[in-house]
């Protein structure tokens, strides 16, 4: 506990056995209660945390596995239910620095965040520890995160390693969380609905024993498509049903031309490339027009929707 302030840490764990004991004896002892949610390993997970003689544990099994998103959720309902005041989520692979967490508190508690959660890519030595293949994938989400989700300031989308407080947590409809590898990114746009101010705080980037269980070829099809749909969904929900916003006709319509002025060049070139067939100019320069006036729709829609987002920007 920190100055009355209920400190509780959440740890997804599923096939954690080398590393769940290493994380659970890092956690410092600000931390009134540990939940350690086992997503239905099928290793000895569980027994290495009963083995553990710390009072803060409390183990929560799943009865079948649902993935890193399910598991945290079920540590949300367990922090709501248990009353504390601050929730982290810490993986169990002992992939997040406990030193950290001070750092990712102390915005909430100064009422300047809602959630606060890791920035890895600013570290000095992030290029020489993560992966590369992780590297360039997070760089992609990030950029497609903050166009799906309104923090345009957000940056390492896919860092889990996050603090929200109780009164935000509470606020977001815990059913319809994603359940896999893409939560944090499904995270961000439901606190955007909500209008919560978000923070990003560097954080270490830790890579040793760990064995990423995530199939690039489905996880980037997936998250991809979960993106695409939180966005409208965001678009709806915040600038149609609770506060019209005509940046949602400029993204509507925006997304439209565009899409037609690419099939449209496509289309040109192919007639030019494979048939040899003349086009006349009319249609040529219909088609760079809708594309003009497609991508500058586009860029006016993200402006607005970057300038209505920024009083939900904190800076560490």
């Amino acid at each position: 506990m920190i100055d009355g302030v209920k400190i509780t840490v959440t740890v997804p764990a599923y096939n954690e056995e080398p590393l769940i004991e290493r994380t659970i004896r890092s956690i410092p002892e600000i931390v009134d209660q540990i939940i350690v949610v086992d997503d239905a390993s099928t290793d000895q997970t569980v027994k290495r945390v009963e083995e553990l003689a710390d009072s803060r544990v409390k183990l929560i099994r799943r009865k079948k596995n649902g993935g890193v998103g399910a598991a945290i959720v079920s540590g949300y309902r367990s922090f709501l239910e248990e009353g504390g005041d601050i929730c982290v989520v810490m993986a169990g692979d002992a992939q997040m620095d406990p030193s950290d967490l001070i750092p990712l508190l102390q915005p909430i508690m100064e009422d300047r965040a809602d959630y606060v959660k890791g920035n890895r890519l600013v570290t000095s030595d992030v290029r020489s520890v993560m992966p590369r293949e992780r590297f360039l994938g997070n760089i992609v989400f990030t950029m497609l995160t903050k166009i799906a989700s309104g923090y345009w300031h957000v940056v390492d989308s896919q860092c889990g390693y996050a603090a929200i407080s109780r009164r935000t947590l509470e606020l977001i409809d815990l059913g319809s969380v994603y359940e896999r590898y893409g939560v944090p990114n499904d995270l961000l746009i439901k606190l955007n609905v909500v209008q919560a101010r978000v923070c990003d705080v560097p954080v270490r980037a830790i890579y040793d024993q760990e064995v990423s269980g995530i199939n690039p070829w489905t996880a980037i099809p997936k998250i991809s498509l979960l993106l695409l749909r939180g966005f409208w969904w965001r678009m709806w929900q915040r600038y149609v049903l609770r506060d019209f916003h005509p940046l949602v006709l400029l993204y509507f319509f925006g997304s439209f031309f565009t899409t037609v002025g690419i099939a449209g060049a496509a289309w040109v070139a192919s007639l030019r490339l494979f048939v040899d067939q003349a086009v006349t100019f009319p249609t040529v320069v219909s088609i760079a027009i809708l594309l003009i006036v497609g991508i500058l729709s586009l860029l006016f829609a993200m402006t607005f929707d970057m300038l209505h987002n920024s009083d939900l920007k904190v800076r560490a």
